[in-house]
């Protein structure tokens, strides 16, 4: 199985009207456009994809319209975290089945376990699943944080591949990278220092608004042409700080929209942004649409 790496958009998930169900023609259209803006993976079922406010049916069907839609044009990692292992253990033998190249498992969360417990949650995913592993730490929702030693300690679990980690830390990112780790940054602002400090990819929810501009940066870090990727970065950095002092999933889903790629609201009781809350990511979109214009303009 290859290494996972690049670029990877935890899609939104679109709903009808304002939440109410699963829109899969929306779905499976902004899938479309991820591979058409050639992403390396592409997630669902994530923290982007409001996991909590999904049946596991509707979490089934998503997977498996993500699975059969990709198709091998990309990767697929499938989000099968829950507080009861049981839970974690069934949504990760239904994403296995699906054909996911990883399974983003949390620790569990909510006054949940020590180190001894998360270890022990682990461990009982990685027996009844052979799929590559993707720890997800964000101890500020979960309560635990998976620290470099921490996961060092984890990675004696052999399908334990990867980790997310979304501390919103540039030192931490580096420090994982340091030791080895195939460590993807899950703090959208941190996106180009994380590339060039040695993390493996982005998991990045602007990826849903800009996701071939990502793939674009990815691969002018990757060709040691950090200039061009700078350039691209001033433009895209204004929305990439959005979803962190802005609500994530309504600036994501806002900047969606915006962008051409149609996927709704947040299932309430997610609302969506204020008036002036949008006016900063329309212009934020903006910025990025001007500077497109202004290299077309040039090239021309």
């Amino acid at each position: 199985m290859s290494e996972l790496k690049g670029i990877c958009v935890p899609i939104c998930t679109p709903f009808t009207t304002k939440g109410e169900s699963l829109n899969v023609d929306a779905l499976e259209a902004h899938i479309d456009s991820m591979l058409k803006a050639k992403v390396h993976i592409i997630a669902v079922n994530g923290g982007t994809g409001e996991f909590p406010f999904l049946t596991d049916p509707e979490k089934r069907q998503i997977a498996e319209i993500a699975a059969k839609r990709i198709d091998g044009r990309a990767k697929l990692i499938v989000q099968t975290s829950a507080l009861r292992t049981e839970n974690a253990i069934e949504l990760a033998k239904h994403a296995e089945g699906v054909g996911a190249d990883a399974l983003l498992v949390l620790p569990p969360f909510f006054e949940g376990p020590g180190e001894s417990g998360v270890r022990w949650h682990y461990e009982q995913i990685a027996r009844a699943v052979p799929t590559p592993i993707m720890v997800y730490n964000i101890p500020q929702f979960t309560g635990f944080d998976i620290t470099p030693a921490v996961y060092q300690r984890l990675c004696e679990i052999e399908t334990i591949r990867y980790i997310k980690d979304s501390t919103s830390n540039m030192l931490r990112i580096e420090q994982l990278a340091a030791q080895g780790a195939a460590v993807f940054n899950g703090c959208d602002y941190l996106n180009l220092y994380s590339l060039i400090t040695g993390a493996a990819g982005c998991f990045t929810g602007a990826g849903n608004a800009i996701a071939g501009e990502l793939v674009e940066m990815y691969d002018y870090v990757l060709a040691g042409k950090l200039s061009e990727a700078v350039s691209l970065w001033r433009r895209l950095q204004p929305l990439n700080t959005l979803l962190w002092t802005l609500p994530f999933n309504p600036v994501a889903k806002a900047a969606a929209n915006l962008s051409g790629r149609p996927v709704g609201e947040c299932r309430r009781p997610v609302l969506p942004l204020t008036p002036s809350e949008l006016a900063q990511v329309e212009k934020a979109m903006k910025i990025v649409r001007e500077g497109y214009a202004s290299r077309e303009s040039r090239a021309a």
